[in-house]
């Protein structure tokens, strides 16, 4: 095998296995377990290192964050307040306007079903936006006399 370029060294993908293996533990194996769904549920995912360290999946917008703590990997979606959670997946930051969390602790099982639900949903939000264009003030501009 070759030894990988710098270009790929610094890349993204790189980045998020080189932090998985560096963990080390039942945090990584989740890291990487949550990673493979996400790229199921969207295979034109972009994966993204955002930061400094933490592993961000984008489709049209950012669809979450795979942040790694001691006790917990936490999936954060950007936009969660407004995605259906039919199966109740959403366990954290459940008081905010915007975003939403899923805490796994170890041991945790992931209804990979609901998950992959909430990807989808959340590029198919991000593309629905993306495609009705930039989002205008309210205000109106000042104008301005010559």
């Amino acid at each position: 095998m070759s030894k990988p370029t710098t270009e790929a060294l610094s890349s993204p993908s790189w980045r998020i296995d080189a932090r998985i293996e560096e963990l080390g533990d039942w945090r990584g194996e989740m890291l990487a377990r949550v990673r493979k769904l996400i790229k199921q549920a969207d295979p034109e995912v972009i994966e993204e290192w955002k930061w400094r360290g933490v592993p961000v999946w984008s489709h049209g917008g950012i669809i979450c964050t795979g942040e790694t703590y001691k006790a917990v990997v936490k999936l954060t979606f950007a936009k969660g307040a407004s995605l259906a959670d039919p199966a109740g997946i959403f366990n954290s930051s459940l008081d905010g306007n915007t975003r939403r969390a899923i805490d796994i602790r170890e041991g945790d099982k992931i209804d990979e079903k609901a998950l992959k639900a909430l990807i989808r949903a959340a590029v198919a939000m991000n593309t629905a936006r993306a495609a009705a264009g930039p989002v205008r003030s309210r205000k109106s501009p000042k104008r301005i006399d010559p």
